[in-house]
């Protein structure tokens, strides 16, 4: 009887932990006791398959496994098939050292293990998505070589085929004309050299012009300042006099003509500095070259000298 007792299993009896896992693939050749493996090591079977009620894609399977299995929540359970004889099972893999076990959540009864496709399925997408870009090349190869465009490709064949017969006719042309290309090229570059010197002999002149043309510009304003200046002056004298009276009469009648003919050449001055910085400001170059001589008026011939 002890044996007996020993041999159904008695105290000894493993204990098991239920566990659900939801496949959305076909489980053809898994069947219930199928042995549930942990990197290769059983630790349990198969307890249960139905059909998801609420989705018939998918199928949920319970597992019994031993208690103490290091199942962690980032268990992932697959379907596999031995060798050739095809009887499937399931394999658990991952579960990191320091993951926290997996526990039941929400109003499942049961901790779901998490799945993924069988080596089966994803052969079978991969060449079901390569079956499908085929079919779209065949279709679109088809399209390609419709009689419309190969008529266009015969076309454009031959377009082609004439301009290289024109380009090969006219080579000599072609080589001559890059030929005198590269020589334009050579000459503009020979030009800018020598263009170069000029350049930088011509800006000092330039700026010498600018800063000529201001000062003239600040001496004719200076200049006005001065005959302004100088016409208050007078003002105020002839003020002075007036008020002074008759002792000093003479010495006005013979200091103011003078007065009046120095603002007369001041004026006559001014205009001329003010002509000069005009002429300037349109031609800079007349300060180097000079003032081009008046043409003779009528009567005049070339000899006469006009003194200034």
């Amino acid at each position: 009887m002890a044996i007996l007792w020993l041999a159904s299993g008695g105290s000894l009896q493993k204990k098991y932990d239920l566990y659900l896992a939801i496949v959305e693939e076909s489980v053809a050749g898994l069947n219930l006791n199928a042995p549930v493996k942990y990197n290769g090591v059983d630790v349990g079977k198969v307890q249960h398959i139905q059909l998801d009620p609420n989705n018939p894609q998918r199928v949920r399977l319970h597992f019994a496994i031993e208690r103490g299995t290091p199942i962690k929540i980032d268990t992932i359970a697959v379907l596999k098939t031995q060798g050739l004889t095809g009887i499937a099972y399931v394999e658990l893999d991952g579960g990191a050292k320091n993951a926290p076990a997996l526990v039941a959540v929400g109003n499942e009864p049961y901790p779901v293990i998490q799945t993924k496709p069988s080596l089966s399925t994803r052969l079978e997408n991969i060449l079901t998505s390569v079956l499908s870009k085929l079919d779209n090349t065949s279709s679109t190869i088809d399209s390609l070589l419709s009689a419309e465009n190969r008529e266009s490709f015969r076309s454009a064949l031959a377009d082609i085929a004439i301009v290289s017969k024109t380009v090969a006719q006219r080579k000599k042309e072609i080589d001559a004309g890059i030929i005198n290309a590269a020589r334009a090229a050579d000459n503009t570059a020979r030009a800018t050299e020598k263009l170069n010197p000029i350049l930088d002999k011509i800006q000092p002149t330039v700026e010498q012009l600018t800063i000529t043309i201001a000062q003239i510009n600040k001496s004719a304003a200076a200049i006005e300042k001065a005959a302004d200046e100088t016409a208050i002056a007078s003002s105020n004298a002839g003020k002075t006099v007036t008020t002074v009276g008759s002792n000093f009469e003479r010495y006005t009648a013979e200091t103011l003509p003078e007065i009046q003919r120095l603002l007369a050449e001041l004026n006559a001055l001014s205009a001329s500095l003010k002509r000069l910085s005009e002429q300037t400001e349109r031609d800079p170059a007349s300060l180097l070259r000079g003032r081009s001589a008046t043409p003779n008026g009528p009567g005049e011939s070339p000899s006469e000298s006009v003194s200034p």
